[in-house]
């Protein structure tokens, strides 16, 4: 039986909690491609709990940067987010898919990144608390 996937907000922000907790987690095992990876899980997560909030119908993707820009009508200071952003959207395709070189990414990026994302997700948090 095929699996549905949640339109509820609330859903996607409490699986969203999930993740961004794991990103700590695994950033104390050093394991820094799969702290990558579980901050842009967090990050889709909230976008989409976000958007699905002021009804927009539910994608599959990954790229953080679409969904940015679907969020932003409804708060354009999530621009300032852009950058940061398109670095984490990087890290789901570092520990998702072979490659034959190292990534180079460090636990120094994933906490930089992580760090830089905070008032996103305080944002979003807000906003689901209204």
């Amino acid at each position: 039986m095929p699996r549905i996937e949640s339109d509820y907000p609330q859903e996607w922000l409490r699986i969203a909690e999930k993740d961004y907790a794991r990103v700590t987690a695994l950033l104390e095992m050093h394991d820094s491609e799969a702290a990558g990876f579980f901050l842009q899980q967090a990050l889709e997560k909230f976008l989409k709990g976000f958007l699905l909030s002021h009804g927009w119908r539910l994608q599959r993707l990954h790229d953080l940067e679409p969904l940015l820009n679907a969020a932003i009508p409804f708060d354009p200071s999530f621009e300032r987010f852009r950058s940061v952003l398109q670095t984490i959207s990087g890290f789901y395709f570092v520990d998702r898919y072979p490659f034959v070189l190292e990534s180079g990414i460090t636990e120094e990026d994933i906490r930089r990144t992580f760090t830089e994302t905070t008032q996103l997700i305080a944002a979003i948090r807000a906003h689901f608390q209204k």
